[in-house]
């Protein structure tokens, strides 16, 4: 990140105070582009990060550049705490973003092409090929393509057509003669998305990956679509368009409809990005730029196949274990191994889960039962995003089929799962759940189950609070936590919480659960700050926190000062971190490292020293203002001993080890490896394999205890 830009000093330092959150952002992709770097990692590993890395940044400029540019038009040239305005801020991310694409295709083209032809995987241009390859394309576009192919003209009569954001396109220039005149004329072809952006060559007893590009193969078909011209050339471009939804929602009547309605909107949003091919002409650029409404700052020329995340497919078909990680499926955690009745194990314990190193399986089963348990009065539970994954949407519908009273708070806004969770609202509301949206104004971000049981000794409430979603697709490869309870004042502070997004009512505080947008701010800032009075008085003081994001300015600001009286601080920011570690007489006692792995690491968890009587919680809120202000986010506290010192001794003391993932934030906002004490690779450290190898260590010495144990009771029952 630039190291000149105007910043916020803060104190007699005069050291600049924040990171800007947008460029801090993209160092945070670059770190998921040096994956695809990385020759230490399987092939298809790295082929899949660059996928990741090139997916992350069309959402950035379909959310946060689109933003940035909103703002400039309407005229706002406040600073933000970096000291920049929205044009200084839009100036830099052009900058490091044309860096960042050119570094990303010299790794496909340079890294990850010739290693893929090395393992028989192979990118062929159309004309380059034989006959009979040809012939089989030929064919293949004859019947699958080019019924689905629609040729449109861009003349007086036939305005610019209306680009679907994100969608790869063929800009054509020909020629046309008309009552003697030849006339020049340009055209557009839409790839349709229906088709695969790879055609594989079928060829007899290969045991290679053959390819061409279906943008390539229709290019040298485009005489098909426009018989009787002469085609001089066509070039391969894509738009991406602002896809941030604008409502109203004390003005809608019906706020599932209004988001129908803008996401069909989304897809024709303002341009705010254009790509082209490299060998496009500047004067086809400059007409793209034109019609688009662009600038040249809008324009990014590309050495390499558009949309690069189609090329995730190569990862879906190529059968190559050796090219992969090695397989990992989560274990069921050794105290729930073998349980049938997970209420009467919630009864005897809390229980902490790591996925997705202990299966997400368990949460899906703890809610099965639910539905499924006569003695289940009652279930609520929170869905931000759902995924395709039909158990927990299934588990409830059978709860409705069985009597129970179940209850839904959907978050329609969910980015770009707004679609998926209109049909399952839609799915739910038929099957006789009662869906509700929440609170006018907030995002219903909390990942928060309860269930209502009748059990022997009266009615008790199991809850569920979890740091990621109600997904079981994406619990498989996204690191999160999960509490299961029922301590009565978990269940009553849940079942309080709940009434407030279903009814009518005031926020009423809480016993137990930290609650945005209400407290969790004020509390945060608390916690903070009592560390700090500890750090004077020469108590025990340290805070540990992992996130995804730490932007708030308030909460860095009172980092800053724990610091300063002498508070150690160490944290795991995965993404955008606007705290400047590691600056003498302002945040000389504070780490930040980021870790990217195999598995996204999507937890958050707080930890603060307290004079030895440590607090920990866990819970779904970045420290970002958008959660702690705009946002129904939920954080509970680990109040069981065991599992408290399970996160504090082993989930963060591994993370805060790890030597060959994690990347240490430096003070000008450059990361760099962390380093192994040793000189040998024996001495590195890698978390997440740690996990994994722990985990199975844990379910192999509880499957051995368990045929110990069955072995010591046929003893017994044998002696006379």
């Amino acid at each position: 990140m630039p190291k000149s830009s105007p910043t916020k000093p803060t104190g007699s330092t005069g050291v600049p105070q924040f990171f800007n959150r947008e460029l801090s952002w993209l160092e945070f992709n670059q770190r998921v582009l040096d994956e695809a770097l990385d020759t230490r990692n399987p092939l298809l590993e790295r082929v899949k990060f660059f996928c990741i890395a090139a997916s992350n940044l069309d959402e950035f400029f379909e959310v946060r550049v689109a933003s940035l540019k909103q703002e400039i038009e309407d005229g706002i040239k406040r600073r933000g705490p970096d000291g920049r305005t929205p044009a200084d801020t839009l100036r830099d991310i052009t900058h490091r973003v044309r860096t960042f694409v050119q570094t990303a295709y010299a790794c496909w083209r340079e890294k990850l092409v010739p290693a893929l032809a090395r393992e028989g995987i192979h990118f062929h241009d159309y004309e380059a090929l034989n006959a009979a390859d040809r012939a089989q394309l030929d064919h293949y576009f004859d019947t699958a393509v080019h019924p689905v192919l629609t040729p449109l003209a861009i003349d007086p009569s036939h305005p610019f057509p209306q680009l679907l954001n994100k969608s790869l396109n063929l800009i054509v220039r020909l020629t046309a003669t008309h009552t003697g005149e030849v006339l020049r004329r340009v055209a557009v072809v839409q790839v349709p998305r229906v088709l695969p952006r790879l055609v594989r060559l079928q060829r007899q007893g290969a045991t290679s990956h053959e390819y061409v590009f279906q943008g390539d193969l229709i290019g040298h078909h485009l005489s098909q679509l426009f018989p009787g011209t002469q085609i001089e050339g066509w070039w391969a471009f894509r738009v991406t368009r602002n896809s941030e939804l604008y409502l109203d929602e004390e003005e809608v009547p019906n706020l599932l409809k209004a988001v129908e309605v803008e996401l069909h909107n989304r897809r024709k949003g303002e341009a705010v990005r254009l790509e082209v091919a490299a060998d496009c002409p500047p004067e086809i650029r400059t007409e793209l730029l034109e019609r688009l409404h662009l600038t040249e700052d809008d324009l990014y020329i590309i050495d390499g196949p558009l949309n690069p995340t189609r090329l995730m497919s190569i990862v879906d078909e190529v059968e190559a274990p050796e090219l992969r990680d090695p397989r990992f499926v989560g274990v069921v955690s050794p105290r729930l191994k073998g349980v049938t009745d997970l209420f009467e194990a919630i009864r005897e314990r809390d229980h902490l889960l790591h996925h997705p190193y202990e299966t997400f399986n368990s949460v899906v089963e703890f809610l099965e039962q639910a539905a499924a348990d006569p003695k289940v009065l009652a279930i609520k539970q929170t869905l931000y995003r759902t995924g395709g994954d039909q158990r927990i949407i299934g588990a409830l519908m059978q709860a409705v089929r069985n009597g129970k009273q179940v209850t839904a708070v959907v978050e329609l806004k969910a980015r770009f799962d707004e679609a998926n969770n209109i049909r399952w609202s839609r799915a739910l509301e038929e099957a006789g759940v009662h869906v509700v949206y929440g609170l006018v104004g907030y995002k219903i971000h909390c990942k928060m189950a309860l269930v209502v049981r009748a059990d022997e000794d009266g009615i008790r409430r199991y809850v569920h609070i979890g740091t990621g979603n109600y997904n079981p697709t994406t619990s498989r490869f996204y690191t999160d936590l999960s509490l299961l309870t029922c301590k009565p004042e978990f269940g009553e502070d849940a079942t309080n919480l709940f009434n407030l997004l279903t009814g009518i009512c005031q926020f009423q505080g809480t016993r137990k659960l930290v609650v945005a947008h209400f407290q969790m701010h004020d509390r945060v800032l608390e916690l903070i700050h009592r560390e700090a009075t500890h750090a004077r008085a020469g108590l025990p003081a340290k805070i540990t926190a992992k996130m995804n994001a730490l932007v708030d300015e308030q909460i860095i600001e009172a980092l800053y000062r724990a610091s300063e009286a002498g508070v150690k601080i160490d944290l795991i920011v995965r993404g955008v971190c606007c705290l400047r570690p590691g600056v003498p007489g302002l945040s000389e006692n504070i780490s930040v490292r980021s870790i990217v792995d195999r598995f996204l690491e999507h937890a958050r968890v707080w930890a603060f020293e307290n004079s030895g009587r440590p607090e920990v919680f866990i819970g779904s809120a970045d420290w970002m203002p958008r959660n702690l202000f705009r946002r129904i986010e939920v954080a509970v506290p680990i109040e069981d001993g065991a599992l408290r010192d399970r996160i504090l001794h082993q989930i963060l003391a591994i993370q805060l080890a790890d030597t060959t993932k994690a990347r240490l934030l430096q003070p000008d906002g450059s990361s760099v490896l962390a380093q192994a004490t040793g000189s040998s690779d024996k001495s590195a450290r890698r978390s997440q394999s740690e996990f994994m190898a722990l985990v199975e260590e844990r379910a192999d010495s509880a499957q051995r205890g368990a045929r110990r144990r069955e072995a010591e009771g046929l003893k017994v029952r044998k002696k006379p």
